[in-house]
C-alpha cells in the first residue's frame, strides 16, 4: 500500500511587492513512498523539500498535481489523523512548560485523561527530556525544542510521520538518540517521510531516497542500487613505503596522499590489480590494505546537485535511474 503518492506536483509562488512574479518552487515532481519504510528528500536548501511537505500537510495548495496520503487527497483532514509532524524551525508555547504543551498537543486528537499521561510519560522519557517536565519551554535550548517537536509529532501514534530536518540543531548524542527512535519506529511498521541534507543520516536511516534541485527531481532509488552502482576505483594503504615503491606506484595511481607513516594510494580505473600487487612484493613494501572505493550518497548527491548549471545531463542520469528501477 502506497502511505505517499505525489503526481506531477508543480508549486509557484508570487515573489515582488507591486507587480509580483511567479517563482517555481517545485515542478513536476512524482513521487511514491510504501508503507513501512523509511524515505529521505534530500536537496540544498531552496531545493523544495519544505514546499513538498508542507503540500502534503495541507498547509498549502499546489499549482497543479496531486498529492495522496494512503490513498485519500492530501488536503482531507480525515487523512491526518495518523500523521505526526515535525516543522523544521518549530516555534512553541514559551511559557508552557514541556509536560502542558505535551498535554494541550494530546487533547488536539482527543486522548483520555489515563492515556494522555502514559503517552506523555513515555514519549518525554523517550526523547530524553524526563528531567524537564516541568521546565518552561522558554528556557530549553535548541536542541531540546527538536527534541520536544519529535515528542509532539508521536503524541498521535502516528502511521505516517513527517520530519522536516529533525537533526538541525541537535548535538552528537541528540542525532544518535534521533535516529534509534526513527529505527524503533520503522521497526513497528511506521513510515517516515524526511527531509534533511545531512547525508550521513540518510545513509544510515533511509530505505529509498529522492533528491531535489531547484525543484525539480534529479534521482530517487534504494540506497542500496545507489551505492551498488559502480565500483569507482580501489585503495591500497601502506605502511613506511620506501621512496623507490613510490615512484614504481605512481603510474598506477590517480592519486598518493601520505599520512603519518602510511601511504594510500587511490588506483586509476582499469590499473591490473595483479601488477600492482606484484610490484609491491618486489619492493618489499607492507601492505595495510587493499579495498574497492564504492560510490557513497554523497558521490551521487554531488553528481546529482554538484554543477547547477548541469542540468540537462542531471535529467538524462535521472530518466536512467528511472528506467533501470522500472525493468
Amino acid at each position: 500500500m502506497l502511505a505517499i503518492e505525489i503526481i506531477e506536483l508543480t508549486k509557484d509562488y508570487g515573489v515582488g511587492f507591486w507587480r509580483k512574479r511567479p517563482r517555481r518552487a517545485l515542478e513536476r515532481l512524482s513521487l511514491e513512498v510504501e508503507a513501512g519504510e523509511v524515505f529521505g528528500l534530500l536537496g540544498p536548501n531552496g531545493a523544495g523539500k519544505t514546499t513538498t511537505l508542507k503540500i502534503l500537510l495541507g498547509l498549502v495548495f499546489p499549482t497543479v498535481g496531486t498529492a495522496r496520503l494512503f490513498e485519500r487527497d492530501a488536503h482531507d483532514i480525515s487523512a491526518h489523523q495518523k500523521v505526526g509532524y515535525l516543522p523544521e524551525n518549530p516555534s512553541f508555547y514559551d511559557r508552557l512548560t514541556a509536560k502542558e504543551f505535551m498535554t494541550y498537543a494530546a487533547s488536539l486528537f482527543g486522548l483520555s485523561d489515563k492515556a494522555r499521561s502514559c503517552r506523555i510519560t513515555l514519549l518525554l522519557e523517550q526523547v530524553g527530556l524526563s528531567d524537564s517536565v516541568n521546565l518552561p519551554i522558554r528556557k530549553f535550548s535548541k536542541g531540546m525544542i527538536q527534541r520536544l517537536g519529535i515528542a509532539q509529532a508521536l503524541i498521535n501514534d502516528p502511521d505516517l510521520i513527517f520530519l522536516d530536518e529533525p537533526m538541525s540543531g541537535l548535538d552528537p548524542v541528540g542525532r544518535r538518540e534521533v535516529r534509534n527512535i526513527i529505527l524503533q519506529l520503522k521497526e513497528k511498521g511506521k513510515t517516515i517521510f524526511f527531509s534533511t541534507h545531512i547525508l550521513s543520516d540518510a545513509e544510515t536511516l533511509c530505505d529509498r531516497v529522492a533528491i531535489l534541485d531547484h525543484g525539480r527531481l534529479q534521482g530517487c532509488g534504494e540506497l542500496r542500487e545507489i551505492l551498488e552502482m559502480g565500483l569507482s576505483n580501489t585503495e591500497i594503504v601502506l605502511e613506511k613505503p620506501s621512496p623507490d615503491t613510490i615512484v614504481a606506484l605512481e603510474s598506477f595511481a590517480s592519486s598518493v596522499v601520505r599520512t603519518g607513516d602510511r601511504v594510500r594510494l587511490e588506483l586509476r580505473a582499469g590499473s591490473d590489480l595483479a601488477k600492482v600487487l606484484a610490484q609491491i612484493v618486489r619492493c618489499n613494501a607492507k601492505l595495510i590494505s587493499l579495498n574497492p572505493v564504492r560510490m557513497s550518497l554523497e558521490d551521487y548527491f554531488m553528481e546529482r546537485v554538484g554543477n547547477s548549471d548541469g542540468l540537462s545531463s542531471r535529467r538524462g542520469a535521472t530518466a536512467g535511474m528511472e528506467s533501470r528501477r522500472n525493468e
